[in-house]
């Protein structure tokens, strides 16, 4: 579902609350890397120009056709931007307008200067050092090769230590949104779940509110670990409305670990495990992003809406993030579970046509001027 009559209902929406985006707050945690965006060599014609390898198979077959031997592969790093889910998302959060209050590993005890331009469009904070991610893009997808170490200093002890208490219970206590992501590559990101719910969340009053979780590719974790990571995620219920939000391979890897038999990787087959999924969970949405379309179960309803896909994207890697950021911003104005999936769906493809993160009336003109490819 992606018709002209849902686009100007949504944008007209979002223009009539543009004025209101600025006093919402989120809370937003708690990675942080520096990525570099790669492209591998194919043939190099000189100094300045080369084709690059198009897809993970082809690279795939220059490796295996390098086994028993040896290979020189070529990487040339075509930007260095700020990374990880976290800081990808809640920078997202803030050019559309949302305040944002910000928690990570960027750089300790002074930022990484690649978080500089963030830390001036939201107030950043940080308690160890930035991982690092080489992010190398194909047509088809990318690969992302991860130097995480510094993650193993996100600590609840670290977080009261170097950021303070009261400090962190004023901004989970009073934050419209708060946002957990990249659970898989934060060692101690249950136990920091944990003693928020054991010490902080029985404490909280108040209007309720939402919270995100991305749990980030979990497929390398230990199928315990992410029962128990879901079964964290379920607590959190009973103090606020609970988003979940997965892409296509983490739906069915959650599936799988949930006990759920797979469905075929098409949009039926995608909805029927989300229904699934959602159900067994019992929070109050679920979402899941493929790249073409988006989908979002909650309270047993479905929507599913068409993204603005695009075959040669200028950007592919924070795509998910961005997806992330627009669907909460539709959650935090009071939007249709269908209008919320467009939020996200603009989003992300405003950001992969353009590399820059929309405001809210970009979001609106684009719904408004809808691209055919």
């Amino acid at each position: 579902m992606n018709t002209p009559q849902l686009r100007e209902a949504c944008a007209s929406k979002l223009e009539a609350a543009a004025p209101h985006v600025p006093k919402l707050q989120a809370f937003v945690g708690l990675d942080g890397f520096v990525d570099e965006i790669i492209h591998v060599v194919d043939k190099r014609s000189d100094a300045e120009n080369f084709q690059r390898v198009p897809s993970i198979a082809k690279l795939g077959e220059r490796i295996s056709g390098a086994a028993g031997k040896s290979t020189n592969i070529e990487l040339v790093t075509k930007l260095i931007k700020l990374g990880g889910n976290g800081p990808i998302m809640a920078n997202a959060l803030a050019s559309l307008g949302i305040k944002v209050t910000y928690l990570g590993t960027l750089g300790y005890p002074d930022l990484h200067p690649v978080f500089k331009k963030f830390a001036q469009n939201a107030d950043v904070f940080s308690v160890a050092e930035a991982a690092h991610t080489d992010a190398l893009e194909f047509e088809d997808g990318k690969l992302l090769f991860g130097k995480m170490v510094p993650l193993n200093d996100m600590t609840w002890a670290n977080i009261q230590a170097r950021f303070g208490l009261d400090k962190f219970k004023v901004h989970f206590a009073g934050s419209d949104l708060v946002a957990f992501v990249n659970w898989t590559m934060i060692p101690y990101m249950s136990q920091i779940w944990e003693s928020l719910l054991s010490d902080l969340c029985p404490t909280i009053s108040g209007p309720r509110r939402k919270i995100f979780f991305d749990l980030a590719d979990p497929e390398k974790r230990q199928a315990a670990d992410i029962r128990h990571a879901l079964n964290l995620i379920q607590k959190f219920q009973a103090h606020f409305d609970v988003i979940l939000g997965v892409n296509e391979k983490e739906s069915y890897e959650i599936g799988a670990v949930l006990g759920i038999p797979a469905r075929p990787h098409t949009p039926e087959g995608v909805s029927a495990m989300a229904l699934e999924i959602a159900a067994v969970l019992q929070i109050d949405t679920l979402v899941v992003h493929p790249v073409a379309y988006a989908l979002a179960v909650s309270g047993g309803s479905l929507a599913l809406v068409q993204g603005p896909f695009i075959p040669t994207p200028l950007i592919t890697t924070g795509a998910g993030d961005h997806f992330n950021s627009g669907f909460c911003t539709g959650k935090l104005l009071g939007l249709s579970l269908a209008e919320c999936v467009l939020c996200g769906v603009t989003t992300s493809g405003f950001y992969v046509r353009t590399a820059q993160s929309p405001s809210v009336l970009q979001l609106a003109g684009m719904m408004r001027d809808w691209p055919s490819a």
